[in-house]
């Protein structure tokens, strides 16, 4: 388990809450791994009725992946790990898409790449004022990954 992602049950909701704020909670793959292990234990507990995915503190929900770990990955191992890390985040995105219990996500500040993968999933999707919704990979001529096409192409009103 990791510290960055903050797990608990309140009432009959099962609640994951990104907690590096330093990072505005990038996902790592210990991030991602922690909340697959949540999901799949709450997925057949009959006392967790829905799940909220939040942050714990910070200006932004998620800034997507962890750019400095895929850096490293693609100069020191070839990309290995850095390709771990989309494959386990892909299954993540997945495992939220078809989760039979309803899921709530905030996307309070800062929602980018990663944090798009796991809020857009989500039968709910709360945005607020502060919400910055993105998925700057375009802007470098990289497709928009982890589905954002696909939603943002069937947003109501064409606002996507």
């Amino acid at each position: 388990m990791t510290d960055d992602i903050l797990l608990r049950v309140e009432g009959h909701s099962g609640f994951l809450s990104l907690n590096r704020p330093s990072a505005l909670n990038a996902l790592t793959l210990p991030m991602v791994h922690a909340m697959t292990q949540a999901l799949l234990a709450w997925r057949d507990d009959d006392a967790v009725k829905c799940v909220v995915i939040d942050h714990a503190d910070g200006r932004g929900f998620c800034a997507g992946g962890d750019i400095a770990f895929l850096r490293d990955s693609a100069i020191n191992d070839g990309g290995v790990s850095g390709r771990k890390f989309f494959h386990d985040e892909y299954q993540l995105n997945h495992l939220l898409f078809t989760y039979p219990k309803p899921v709530v996500a905030f996307m309070d500040g800062i929602t980018m790449g990663g944090g798009v993968g796991i809020s857009q999933p989500a039968r709910f999707r709360v945005a607020t004022e502060n919400t910055k919704f993105a998925m700057p990979e375009t802007g470098i001529g990289l497709f928009p990954d982890v589905g954002g096409g696909w939603y943002l192409s069937r947003l109501e009103g064409r606002v996507g």
